[in-house]
């Protein structure tokens, strides 16, 4: 068996499907890695309403690294043993940056808040793929900067969901110097937080809870926004279907997600 003592898990194109699911070979070795007293934790960019459905399912599941980073959540105590807000500064900045492009706001701490949208509209924001989820776990709200400053939250990451990827790379030029993190995401999206707040933050934290160090951790990803926690783990696992800058900075390459490439990272390098 490996010295490697946890495996941290990115969602969407990594642990879930294209169809956005768990497959029963990536539980069944999650579960065989439980049992062998090794710890599980997902690393994700979304909320924890936003990933409780599939984190029910993930039998001796103990964390999540959720929102970017920005929070450690105990999913077996159910609560939060680790967080980073974002200043009203910050959220101001993203206020007058995000208005500077048609776009699509998303706020996410311990809930998840979202501009209320039309019909055609998570189309138009190349999100549509997240509509059930939504649905089921996202609060709509008709004016959300509204929302937020009559009664100003700690909120820990903001989306800005753009039409195109011209819109995006325009807004992400406009946060240099800000000092707020805006990473890609998802087709045409920023996941924006607070200074220094990254993946790789939060699995610091969730190390500095653990008394483990990150030389003892293995994190599976597929996407720019794990880019720093893939450098922080001791191992970094690229999904087959990661972008290639991704594999480049990775140590090893699995299947991708809908052939149980978690489940080969389980089986080859922490089992």
């Amino acid at each position: 068996m490996s010295n490697y003592k946890l495996i941290a898990l990115d969602m969407d194109g990594t642990l879930l499907n294209s169809r956005k699911e768990i497959t029963e070979g990536n539980l069944l070795a999650l579960e065989k890695a439980a049992k062998a007293g090794k710890i599980i934790a997902l690393c994700t960019g979304r909320s924890v309403p936003e990933l409780m459905d599939h984190a029910r399912r993930i039998k001796g599941l103990k964390y999540a690294v959720c929102v970017n980073g920005a929070i450690v959540y105990d999913v077996e105590a159910g609560r939060t043993v680790a967080s980073h807000t974002m200043t009203e500064e910050q959220v101001r900045t993203l206020m007058e940056i995000s208005k500077q492009e048609d776009t699509l706001v998303h706020f996410l701490d311990e809930g998840s808040t979202i501009q209320a949208y039309r019909d055609g509209d998570l189309k138009r924001f190349n999100m549509d793929h997240y509509g059930k989820l939504f649905e089921q776990a996202v609060t709509q709200v008709e004016d959300i900067w509204e929302h937020y400053w009559s009664n100003p939250y700690p909120v820990k990451k903001i989306n800005i969901y753009h039409t195109d990827t011209k819109a995006r790379e325009r807004n992400k030029a406009r946060f240099a110097g800000t000092g707020i993190e805006a990473v890609y995401s998802e087709i045409t999206s920023l996941e924006c937080s607070g200074s220094g707040v990254t993946k790789g933050r939060g699995l610091l934290d969730l190390c500095d809870i653990l008394n483990i160090s990150a030389d003892e951790v293995i994190m599976v990803g597929d996407s720019d926004n794990d880019l720093d926690c893939l450098k922080t783990a001791g191992l970094a696992v690229a999904m087959g279907n990661a972008k290639d800058n991704v594999k480049a900075a990775c140590d090893v390459v699995v299947a991708d997600c809908d052939h149980d490439g978690v489940a080969e990272a389980v089986e080859k390098y922490l089992l």
